[in-house]
């Protein structure tokens, strides 16, 4: 009997050793993650949503340790949103995001300013990229991801193993993490996610690229973070830029939002972070939040 136990233990023990060695992240997620019935912890297809508690940060800790990763956090901030949100955000980034892993911040503005003080590390650097203010009229998000691609395309896609592109106006209140990595990776809306899902403010009219049809879609994703390996990024810009020209040359005009919603509809998020990652200031944390990572005030016009 003992034998047999000991046997048991030897085994469990071994398949415990080929889960974090050779499985993928999403694999290990669901081996270790802890429940949380209050809350969805997992898409229809299979995909984790991340919640406090829903993940073992040791070992996920160990398995990026190994691949020595680098992070890109990619940041734009215009004319007075520069001075009024950039230090705040770069301040809480330098202190919460990847802490212990290598980080480059990507910071697009629309002249070369003086960066906030900030304490010298050699896992964080530094990149601020002037993007042509002219340019900023049209419309930001067109600019700003259209800039970004073109970077990516450049020299970013050779300089990490996975990129985050947020807006400035957000301020990290807790250690946003390696639970948050993936391939693709979309925010849940903190103020649709409790919401009836037949009231998506997806975009409805036919003629349009972000065109999602009633009684179709998933969840309603914000705008305020994006993330995934840079190819990936990359190729979401790639098609929001073919959705505006299409939009364009129909008379339509559609937001960011919009186009980002029906991308992740054809394209699934391999990994959806919940609305503690991306919390609105504006509305009273119902108890599912219990742990906010990340918070904004939508209040605060940008």
């Amino acid at each position: 009997m003992n034998s047999k136990r000991m046997l048991l233990l030897v085994l469990f023990a071994f398949s415990l050793m080929l889960v974090e060695r050779y499985f993928s992240p999403v694999l290990i997620w669901f081996f270790f993650h802890r429940k949380r019935p209050d809350v969805i912890t997992k898409t229809d297809w299979l995909a984790p949503i991340v919640w406090e508690g829903t993940f073992d940060r040791q070992v996920l800790e160990k398995h990026y340790r190994r691949r020595n990763i680098t992070v890109g956090l990619a940041v734009f901030a215009t004319g007075r949103f520069a001075e009024e949100y950039l230090r705040l955000f770069l301040h809480s980034a330098n202190k919460h995001f990847m802490t212990g892993y290598r980080v480059i911040f990507y910071i697009m503005v629309d002249a070369f300013l003086q960066l906030p003080d900030i304490e010298p590390s050699p896992l964080r650097t530094f990149k601020a990229f002037e993007v042509d203010a002219e340019r900023w009229w049209l419309d930001g998000s067109l600019v700003y991801m259209k800039s970004l691609g073109e970077h990516i395309t450049s020299h970013i896609q050779d300089e990490v193993d996975f990129l985050f592109s947020m807006a400035v106006n957000q301020v990290f209140q807790n250690e946003f993490g390696v639970e948050t990595l993936g391939p693709l990776v979309a925010q849940l809306h903190a103020w649709w996610y409790f919401r009836n899902t037949k009231n998506f403010p997806y975009e409805r009219r036919p003629t349009s690229a972000a065109c999602i049809p009633f009684g179709q879609g998933d969840f309603y994703y914000g705008s305020l973070m994006v993330g995934g390996t840079p190819h990936n990024i990359l190729d979401f810009i790639e098609e929001y830029l073919n959705g505006v020209i299409h939009d364009i040359k129909n008379g339509l005009n559609s937001t960011y939002e919009k186009h980002l919603n029906k991308y992740f509809y054809l394209n699934k998020p391999t990994k959806l972070l919940s609305p503690e990652y991306s919390w609105d200031l504006a509305f009273s944390p119902p108890p599912q939040i219990q742990y906010v990572k990340v918070a904004h005030d939508s209040h605060r016009k940008l």
